[in-house]
């Protein structure tokens, strides 16, 4: 028999690949998000978790599960806005941000796709307005972010910052 984990357990599972799963700060059973080749890796994915909890940077995995399209309208719904900058935001959300993002789970949308949506935007609209759409959708979700929804926002676009134009 081998020696008990002091945190967490592994098993293998019929596939000959291992399984990982913990109890997290909630006191809800979580597996790992996926199998591994080992149980080592598992082993490891397991310590790094524990590290994670002790430093209190743990996330509830399921908290960012929540569509883009519901938490950016209840995020311009709970904001003081002029009636301009609210019309200029969900005109923003409806036209550039929802029909790409929309049906994104905060926690699935990540730097690639934000990119690509940004290159396909500056193809066909202008510059100013995608400027102007990337920056709500930064700003939605560094809120995801303070709300401990997602670990890190993924609008982390290099070099200068797009410009709104005059």
């Amino acid at each position: 028999m081998g020696k008990k984990r002091r945190f967490g357990r592994v098993r293998k599972l019929p596939s000959g690949r291992y399984q990982a799963h913990y109890q997290g700060p909630d006191g809800i059973d979580r597996p790992a998000p996926n199998t591994f080749a080992t149980k080592t890796d598992a082993e490891r994915w397991l310590v790094l978790k524990e590290a994670e909890i002790s430093r209190n940077e743990w996330l509830d995995p399921d908290a960012g599960k929540v569509p883009f399209e519901v938490y950016a309208k209840q995020w311009i719904d709970d904001r003081v806005l002029k009636p301009r900058t609210e019309g200029l935001y969900r005109g923003l959300l409806r036209n550039h941000l929802i029909p790409t993002f929309g049906n994104f789970d905060l926690v699935d949308i990540r730097e690639a796709d934000v990119r690509r949506w940004r290159k396909e935007r500056l193809g066909k609209v202008g510059q100013s307005t995608v400027a102007k759409a990337y920056q709500l959708l930064k700003s939605v979700l560094s809120t995801a972010v303070d709300d401990e929804l997602i670990r890190r926002n993924p609008c982390r676009i290099k070099g200068p910052a797009p410009r709104s134009g005059r």
